[in-house]
């Protein structure tokens, strides 16, 4: 039975990784499904309080990173306020049109759309969707590095 646990929480982990590029996948979700098997199948004593908090912040700052990095660097490029809500919106948009690249392609549309609309300055309109590009990377490397801190985490503390 610890066998198929296992087998269940590396699954999870997998798909986790596999959400930074497939943003349809709940990764961070796949994460705490692996932690939870962990604890309540397996072993509910090797898991610290300290792992649950620190797991409950990078969680957050990743759910967070997501949001804010394609307004952000919309904004930084010159975009307006509906670039950048629109650089958050259209990544999820993107996700089911055409996984995994409508997470690059819509968004890189999208706020040239909105841009064009908005400023009616095609160069401002072509910088600010470079930036959704910039910021959907900056989030995607970020959670990367997240992700690999919380398994390398929950390894620690396991074994």
């Amino acid at each position: 039975m610890a066998t198929l646990i296992w087998l269940l929480i590396i699954a999870a982990f997998i798909l986790a990784f596999v959400a930074l590029v497939v943003p349809v996948i709940p990764g961070i979700l796949m994460m705490w499904i692996g932690f939870f098997l962990y604890h309540f199948m397996i072993d509910d004593s090797e898991l610290s309080w300290f792992f649950w908090v620190v797991m409950t912040i990078l969680t957050v700052i990743t759910l967070v990173s997501d949001y804010i990095a394609g307004s952000y660097f919309v904004k930084r490029y010159g975009g307006s306020k509906a670039g950048g809500i629109t650089a958050a919106l259209s990544v999820l948009v993107g996700s089911f049109v055409m996984p995994p690249f409508g997470v690059i392609i819509v968004p890189l549309i999208a706020v040239f759309v909105i841009e064009l609309i908005v400023v009616k300055e095609p160069e401002r309109a072509v910088k600010a969707s470079i930036g959704s590009l910039f910021g959907f990377l900056t989030s995607t490397f970020a959670k990367f590095l997240i992700l690999v801190i919380m398994t390398i985490w929950f390894l620690i503390d396991v074994f």
